[in-house]
């Protein structure tokens, strides 16, 4: 499980990446790149980490499921996402 902190930072920079979205478009749109350099960091959309929906792993994330490799793994051993089994050959 990642640290909460990282969980709750990570919040914060979605929650600002959505602030600014229109400026940064109307920004990119007139071409102003000046404008866009005095923007907080973390409006920038590239600061965003995709994380595990249940524990906030960063590393190991499957995008069609939104959760880690290792959460992935347990969920469908059990059974409980659909559409997937184990493979066996």
């Amino acid at each position: 499980m990642a640290k909460k902190s990282k969980i709750e930072k990570a919040k914060r920079i979605d929650a600002t990446i959505q602030r600014y979205a229109a400026v940064r478009a109307e920004m990119i749109r007139n071409h102003d790149y000046e404008g866009l350099s005095k923007l907080p960091r973390d409006a920038s959309p590239t600061r965003h980490r995709n994380r595990d929906t249940l524990d906030g792993r960063s590393r190991g994330y499957l995008r069609q499921f939104g959760m880690s490799r290792i959460n992935f793994r347990n969920y469908a051993h059990a059974g409980q996402i659909p559409g997937v089994r184990k493979a066996s050959w």
